[in-house]
């Protein structure tokens, strides 16, 4: 039951083809309209990988202040590593930024582990909030790190940062 479309190939009926939906194969070797919600799911792989770590780690409550402490403080590194291997510190201002971002995350982490207990995971939720907003911008600049790293720590660092916040 399908529609023959100008180009030869078939088109499951009621459906329409547009240049932004990919077209794949259907069991019979025919070619149909991959549905919309598909192709987010599998575009958005680094949200979903990103929502089961954030699950998995957070789900039995919050892990010691000390370990998301350290993570804050390595974070940075990481963008570090993907930019010396991607030649992007090469360019003006990029390393100094980078630096920036290394000393100032890790001055928050500090911080977090200095200040009274109660107090520290509200510096530490800042700081990774901070790093969600420093991984949004690397997103959408596309410069750095891949855009799938920026998405998939965009993502743990906002939803971690909610859990240290709103978890007892």
């Amino acid at each position: 039951m399908t529609d023959t479309i100008a180009s030869g190939g078939n088109l499951m009926i009621g459906s329409t083809q547009n240049d932004k939906t990919p077209a794949t194969a259907g069991r019979d070797g025919s070619r149909t309209v991959t549905s919309g919600a598909v192709v987010v799911l599998k575009h958005r792989w680094p949200t979903w990988l990103a929502l089961a770590l954030v699950v998995a780690t957070f789900a039995d409550g919050l892990p010691p202040l000390e370990l998301l402490a350290w993570l804050l403080a390595v974070m940075p590194l990481c963008y570090l590593i993907f930019g010396a291997l991607r030649r992007e510190l090469r360019r003006p201002g990029v390393l100094i930024l980078q630096m920036a971002g290394l000393l100032g995350f890790g001055v928050l982490a500090m911080a977090a582990l200095a200040v009274d207990h109660g107090l520290g995971w509200y510096v530490l939720a800042a700081g990774w909030l901070g790093h969600a907003a420093w991984d949004f911008a690397h997103h959408r600049t596309k410069r750095v790190v891949p855009r799938a790293w920026a998405e998939w720590c965009f993502v743990v660092d906002l939803f971690g940062a909610a859990a240290m916040i709103f978890m007892p």
